[in-house]
């Protein structure tokens, strides 16, 4: 798809069919204000799944993205588990999906907890499990 990002009102034929079948995110108006080409690219590249994989996929997958600790996206979640019941998923696959998201927040940890003990155990502090043993 070619989009002419020097037309001051480009076509956003991407954009325009998501906002008719209720996939449109309103918080995404302001980049669609700001650059309606970029913006059109971007939700260009976004669609690509829609194209290779089935419609219970795709939704396993927008409830991971919208689940995930980095978006957190309520209305998003609750569109895509409606959407997925609806396809025919069970409750136990929605939960093997929402059971693989959380493992995303425990990076923080895995990141965070090494370099803690780093810092630690640079400015002579030993953890009390060490301590003790």
């Amino acid at each position: 798809m070619t989009i002419d990002t020097h037309s001051e009102d480009p076509a956003t034929p991407v954009c325009d069919a998501m906002r008719q079948s209720g996939a449109w995110n309103p918080l995404w108006d302001p980049f669609a204000q700001l650059d309606a080409a970029w913006t059109e690219q971007f939700m260009a590249l976004a669609v690509v799944p829609h194209e290779v994989l089935d419609p219970k996929t795709i939704e396993f997958l927008s409830i991971a993205v919208n689940a995930a600790c980095t978006h957190m996206y309520a209305p998003g979640v609750r569109r895509h588990i409606r959407r997925a019941l609806d396809l025919g998923a069970t409750p136990e696959e929605i939960v093997a999906v929402l059971q693989g998201v959380v493992t995303m927040g425990i990076h923080s940890m895995s990141l965070g907890a090494p370099i803690l003990l780093e810092e630690l155990e640079r400015r002579g502090h030993r953890p009390k499990q060490q301590a003790e043993a």
